[in-house]
């Protein structure tokens, strides 16, 4: 049960993730920064009702994955998990507040494309050791 809500989460969050990388975050540059800013509001709303879950699904499933089991892929996880969380705290959530802000918006789409690589392929490890390990 834990490994199937654990690859249900982690497919879900690398299926969105490359979503996001190769299409939402590149079509804000398509905005004026008036009509960027309000589908921003509204594009977070509806991104954290599939993320939130997700990201905390996954958390919860890793957490008890390592605390029941040490080894190479539970600690890997756990550790990739958390430079996840780290890099959406501290990267990810002040660059969508400088959208919010309509600060140095042209700027921060470029930051958010470039940086976003970093979860991209973070995500995508977890899910390629997760279908190998499960």
């Amino acid at each position: 049960m834990l490994e199937t809500v654990r690859l249900i989460c982690d497919s879900g969050l690398v299926v969105l993730i490359w979503m996001v990388q190769l299409i939402v975050y590149p079509s804000f540059s398509y905005y004026k920064v008036s009509d960027l800013y309000l589908w921003h509001h509204t594009y977070t709303q509806r991104i954290a009702v599939i993320v939130i879950p997700l990201m905390f699904g996954q958390l919860i499933a890793t957490g008890f994955q390592v605390i029941l089991q040490q080894n190479f892929y539970t600690v890997t996880s756990s550790v990739l998990v958390f430079l996840v969380w780290v890099s959406t705290f501290l990267q990810f959530v002040p660059l969508h507040s400088n959208i919010s802000r309509k600060w140095e918006v042209e700027k921060t789409i470029k930051g958010l494309i470039l940086k976003n690589w970093i979860r991209t392929i973070l995500w995508s490890l977890i899910f390629i050791l997760s279908c190998y390990y499960l």
